[in-house]
């Protein structure tokens, strides 16, 4: 079959899907109609913000004209949140006032495009917190979890991972271990370099000699450490864990390329973001020399990003931020289109995503066939405090609850005893981290 034709199959596919689940949606509202009973239409959208964690959280609420039926959505863009307050209430809710709440697909398509320059973090987050407030609504409206909404369970429950980090190689070992005796069976594996600052774990030993005072990273040194991490892993926790492991895009393209195939003995269930954003186009030099899986895409914003990754099949794992990409509209339809090419899904899902976002993580994992591995970060009891019906978690496995909706609301008061912080000069954003010489070093 020629490529042509191979698009054109996926295209009608996941077309044919999507009809699908609109004519459920459909069916919902022509039932009510024939009740007597008024479509709700959008009254209200606020912002509900906290930091309960130190990690400050952004939620949309979505409140309609009938009593007591609300949604809410994640729209967490941590590192500028003070930016995604005002992109919803000074733009999109003057916008959707008045809106019927169970039109999801025409809404997200025409807040999508009222701005005309589209696909930027802040606007994506902004139109993600309405998306998935409104899916909420509509499981509410049809009383069952949004998961039976789109297609009912592929599976009973979520596989996720534990994050194990060390200073030193046998700290990390250690933290793996603890993850082991709880049950899971995926670990990822992050270590320091002696006097660098690496990602995922805390630097060991005296800061190496540099041309600056700032935090310092030399990525020869990184590439040999993980690779002996690695080696030592699959000696000591044996050959049936699944490790993983996060470049965090440091590495020169061609550095990224060795990575892979030196990691390819420890058989990796993946390594994750080898490359930056702005490299993509360096993927086909990796599949071309190693079959070791690679999970991408944490950091795109849009199609132009995660498209060509996916149907060319230069990655294993598509790992989107739900909010970055613009909600669960657009994120169910990247997971069909995914699953035509045999990508799997790994949704980036640390702790700067609202317990929300984790909730409509949960309920695509469950309704998909080709789901792969779900990020999760335990949440303190602040957060659960706030957030009641957070997933429960036993032996490494995710259970959303059969609440209606996402199964999760927002204590409104007890948020706002967990205010942003704003004291520090970053304001949420990520530090410098330099080489030896002073060059900054994407992270």
């Amino acid at each position: 079959m020629r490529r042509r034709d191979i698009l054109g199959a996926t295209t009608a596919g996941a077309a044919a899907a999507l009809l699908a689940s609109r004519e459920a949606l459909g069916q919902e509202r022509l039932a009510r109609a024939q009740r007597g009973m008024p479509i709700p239409k959008i009254a209200d959208v606020s912002v509900i913000e906290c930091s309960p964690d130190g990690v400050r959280l952004t939620v949309v609420k979505v409140t309609t004209d009938q009593p007591g039926l609300h949604g809410f959505g994640c729209a967490t863009f941590t590192q500028r949140a003070d930016l995604v307050k005002p992109a919803v209430e000074k733009y999109l809710k003057p916008f959707l006032i008045g809106k019927p709440a169970d039109r999801i697909e025409d809404t997200w398509q025409a807040m999508y495009n009222s701005s005309y320059w589209r696909n930027g973090p802040v606007l994506n987050n902004a139109i993600s917190g309405v998306d998935e407030a409104l899916w909420d609504i509509k499981g509410r409206m049809a009383n069952m979890p949004v998961y039976e909404l789109l297609g009912g369970k592929a599976r009973e429950a979520v596989d996720t991972y534990g994050h194990a980090s060390g200073s030193e190689i046998e700290d990390c070992l250690n933290s793996a271990r603890k993850y082991i005796s709880q049950g899971l069976r995926h670990v990822r594996i992050q270590v320091g370099v002696p006097g660098m600052e690496g990602y995922g774990s805390r630097r060991g030993g005296q800061r190496i000699p540099a041309l600056h005072d700032g935090p310092v990273f030399e990525r020869e040194a990184a590439l040999k450490r993980a690779i002996s991490l690695f080696e030592a892993a699959r000696k000591e926790l044996g050959p049936d864990i699944e490790l993983l492991h996060d470049a965090h895009e440091r590495y020169t393209p061609t550095q990224a390329v060795e990575l892979c195939k030196q990691a390819e003995k420890f058989r990796l269930f993946f390594l994750e973001d080898p490359l930056s954003p702005e490299d993509i186009m360096w993927f086909p030099n990796i599949r071309r020399q190693t079959s070791t899986p690679i999970a991408m895409g944490e950091l795109f914003n849009s199609p132009h990003e995660w498209t060509p990754l996916i149907k060319d099949r230069l990655i294993d794992y598509m790992r989107m931020h739900l909010s970055q990409m613009g909600g669960l509209t657009p994120a169910r339809k990247v997971a069909a289109f995914g699953e035509i090419f045999n990508v799997r899904t790994a949704w980036h899902g640390p702790g700067d995503v609202s317990p929300v976002g984790h909730m409509a993580m949960v309920h695509l994992d469950l309704s998909i066939t080709n789901f792969g591995i779900q990020e999760y970060s335990e949440f303190n009891d602040a957060a659960r405090e706030i957030f009641p019906g957070l997933p429960e978690i036993r032996n490494g496995y995710l259970y959303a609850n059969d609440r209606p909706g996402w199964g999760i609301e927002v204590d409104e008061k007890a948020a706002a005893q967990y205010p942003f912080h704003r004291d520090n000069p970053l304001n949420g954003g990520w530090g410098e981290i330099r080489l030896p010489d002073g060059q900054i070093v994407k992270q």
